[in-house]
């Protein structure tokens, strides 16, 4: 069975059993109301997806506007080797509730869901599934809303090497999940070696500047306010060229999405933000500690 047809059966959303199991702290605390959310690069069929803290988020918060801005779903490796944790049905299943209750949920896919890109245009389950769009702000601002991979010269040159990359990631991720159960038994907050060794190899530093910088200046080319996007797991707002470049960030390493209030305020969090609010300073400072230059 294709991949495709595997995401649209019923055996392969299965039943959203994730419910059952929410704890009465959850059930009494109040989620927290935005007017748009943005989240990428979660890779569900990974072993690296951080599914259960998103399902967390996603339970915890709640807005008039759902963006799911591409690699949602690993089709890289789902050919390589069939991985699908429950807690990657029930995160598939939340969103569609969501979809069902209201929620506008978008599907924009990436590279590593390109298989949906055959459905570009089309409804589904509630879900609108679209290339690239533009959002208007409460604030007015005109953003342009993609994945970014067009925009990645590894993707669109070369894809043999992007695929190698790929593999050198996952593996890094393997040791990311050992250290991080470590801190965990020591009672340490979750903690990123992946982004942390990206922002000290000055090679990758000048790849995510000129991926910002290319995507900047194609907003700036449509007249537009500002771009927002996922691809490269580097969770950023910051002005470029009179443009707003903003990057939601991803579910295997920072854990992060962007949002608007509803005065139209773009800014980011993180799961540490939303679900552990008592360890997101500690985290933060910790963060800051490890990414600090030397």
């Amino acid at each position: 069975m294709k991949l495709r047809d595997q995401f649209l059966t019923k055996d392969f959303l299965g039943a959203d059993t994730g419910h059952a199991h929410e704890t009465k702290r959850e059930k009494a605390r109040d989620p927290i109301r935005f007017r748009t959310i943005w989240i990428s690069d979660v890779h569900l069929g990974t072993t690296g997806c951080q599914a259960q803290r998103l399902l967390e988020f996603l339970r915890r918060t709640e807005s008039d506007t759902l963006y799911l801005v591409g690699d949602i779903i690993d089709g890289w490796q789902l050919k390589r080797r069939w991985y699908w944790d429950q807690s990657h049905n029930n995160v598939v299943q939340t969103v569609l509730k969501k979809a069902k209750k209201g929620t506008e949920v978008i599907f924009v896919p990436g590279n590593h869901d390109e298989a949906v890109r055959q459905f570009i245009d089309l409804d589904f389950g509630g879900i609108r599934v679209r290339d690239e769009l533009i959002h208007t702000t409460a604030q007015g601002k005109r953003m342009l809303v993609l994945h970014g991979d067009r925009f990645d010269g590894v993707i669109s040159c070369a894809k043999w090497l992007a695929y190698v990359g790929d593999n050198l990631y996952t593996m890094i991720l393997k040791w990311n999940q050992w250290l991080n159960s470590w801190r965990a038994r020591a009672g340490l907050p979750y903690w990123s070696l992946s982004q942390y060794l990206k922002l000290k190899v000055k090679n990758a530093v000048s790849y995510i500047s000129s991926f910002e910088n290319a995507l900047a200046a194609e907003a700036k080319r449509r007249g537009l306010d500002g771009v927002i996007c996922g691809h490269i797991h580097k969770p950023e707002i910051r002005e470029i060229d009179g443009i707003t470049y903003c990057n939601d960030g991803d579910w295997v390493e920072s854990l992060s999405a962007l949002v608007e209030d509803h005065t139209g305020e773009l800014r980011l969090v993180t799961w540490q933000e939303i679900v552990m609010p008592q360890q997101s300073a500690n985290y933060q400072k910790e963060e800051e500690l490890c990414v600090s230059p030397s």
